[in-house]
Formats: C-alpha cells, structure tokens, sequence
C-alpha cells in the first residue's frame, strides 16, 4: 500500500520514513510583520486543516515575536513550522539563526515588575511541552506541542 504525505501545500510520493501526516513550513522576515504574518499563516492554515486555532494562535504569536526580538541576525529570517505528527498532538517550531541566545526557562527573581520576559511562561501555561533544540549552527528550534481533539472524536 502505497502512503501519500502531504508536506507544506503539496501532496508528495510514497514516504519511507514516518513523516508528519499534515505539515507546513514557511520562512518569514526576522521582522514585526513577519511575526504577525506568522500567526496569521498558522491560524489560516489551521483552519485549513481542520484543527482548533486555539492556543496555537497565541503560541505561535509569542514564539515569532521571540525569534524577531532575541534570534534576530540581519539579512537572515526566521522558519515556521506547523506539524501533525501523531494524531492529536500539533507540534509547532520556530527557528531562528541565533543559536548562541537560548531562551531561559525560569522567570526573572526578585519579583520586580518588568515589561518583558513573560512569553515562555505564557507558552508554559498554554502548551502541552515545549523545549529547544540546538543546531544545525548557528540555529535552535523553539518548539511546543499542543494536543486537540482529532475531527474522528468530535
């Protein structure tokens, strides 16, 4: 039996290796509209495919404006990642070429009140997971999962 994999917009042949079943992946400018635009080709190619946009939207938002704000490097963009892997589960990555700025998981001490700083502990409330991975250089991936009801159990 011969399996199709649909990669970005496009369906493709037989697959050797378990692919995601549904996939997008888009680079956008390391600037204020690619981050926006970001979120609005994640929300669009959600309700494409079926899939609640909600908490994506809000993940997606966040870890663009993370990789303009801290992975940014002139003349180099940013990549968006959207994947249905497994049923359920959406995995959401964005990669940026600042590979030597890793994100930091804990909050700021003191308890002071500050302007930035709080995205990843709004991507920890919304996601499932989420984490990073280093490489290739000079680039990390900033990634979350999120898990929905397949369209079958709605």
């Amino acid at each position: 039996m011969t399996r199709l994999t649909r990669i970005s917009s496009s369906v493709t042949g037989p697959a050797a290796d378990p692919a995601p079943a549904l996939r997008f992946s888009v680079p956008l400018s390391a600037t204020r509209r690619g981050a926006r635009l970001a979120r609005l080709l994640a929300t669009e190619r959600l309700r494409s495919w079926g899939l609640p946009f909600a908490p994506a939207r809000l993940i997606v938002a966040e870890l663009a404006a993370n990789a303009v704000l801290h992975g940014r490097v002139a003349g180099r963009s940013f990549r968006l990642v959207l994947a249905v892997a497994r049923p359920g589960t959406l995995r959401i990555e964005v990669t940026d070429t600042r590979g030597d700025r890793l994100p930091v998981r804990a909050p700021g001490v003191g308890g002071a009140l500050v302007e930035s700083g709080r995205g990843l502990l709004l991507v920890g409330e919304l996601a499932d997971r989420w984490g990073v991975e280093e490489g290739p250089v000079p680039c990390k991936t900033v990634w979350a999962e999120v898990g929905f009801v397949p369209a079958v159990e709605r």
